[in-house]
């Protein structure tokens, strides 16, 4: 043998050694992809929205506050309840609407920390001659360290025979919230 094969199988062979005793093996723990509780938890909710709506709607802007009751069934599936303030403000010098939704829900966690959300319910006016609306929403949002950010799309059908009557609409609404483990 040459004596340059031997210095490179020499090498060759001291790298190996020097490479296979520092290796060590990698190990990975075992994440669960979805933040909520293992069984059933409750959560309560205080949060904040704004909306606007459609050109064609009757109503320019919205607000309001809310309290919201998250039971989780599972770490996938949770139902929902809340209440609190609403106030549709109207375009043209039109009727603004307040009232107290009522409204109960579900939401779907399919991704960490992600969910779909869908609730429906009664818009319960508090002015004088106002009817009550129906109300229905769905959406999507991301809850991170009990904040809780979301986006929905919210309908309202109102009596025609209420003081506040205007047509179906809806608004495009943003709901930031902070979410209390009970």
């Amino acid at each position: 043998m040459k004596t340059i094969t031997k210095i490179f199988t020499t090498a060759a062979t001291a790298v190996a050694i020097f490479a296979s005793t520092s290796v060590n093996a990698q190990t990975m723990e075992a994440t669960d992809m979805n933040p909520a509780p293992k069984g059933m938890a409750f959560k309560v909710g205080l949060g904040v929205s704004g909306g606007v709506f459609r050109d064609k709607s009757p109503m320019d802007y919205a607000y309001g506050a809310d309290l919201k009751l998250q039971w989780d069934l599972t770490p996938y599936v949770a139902l929902t309840a809340s209440g609190g303030y609403t106030k549709l403000i109207a375009k043209n010098n039109g009727i603004d609407a307040d009232f107290i939704p009522a409204k109960g829900g579900v939401k779907v966690f399919p991704v960490k920390r992600m969910y779909l959300a869908t609730e429906a319910g009664a818009g319960i006016s508090i002015q004088d001659g106002a009817k009550t609306n129906f109300i229905y929403s769905g959406g999507l949002g991301y809850e991170f360290g009990g904040f809780d950010a979301g986006i929905r799309y919210e309908g309202y059908a109102n009596d025609s025979a209420s003081t506040t009557y205007f047509r179906k609409t809806g608004q495009y609404a943003l709901r930031l919230a902070y979410n209390f483990k009970l």
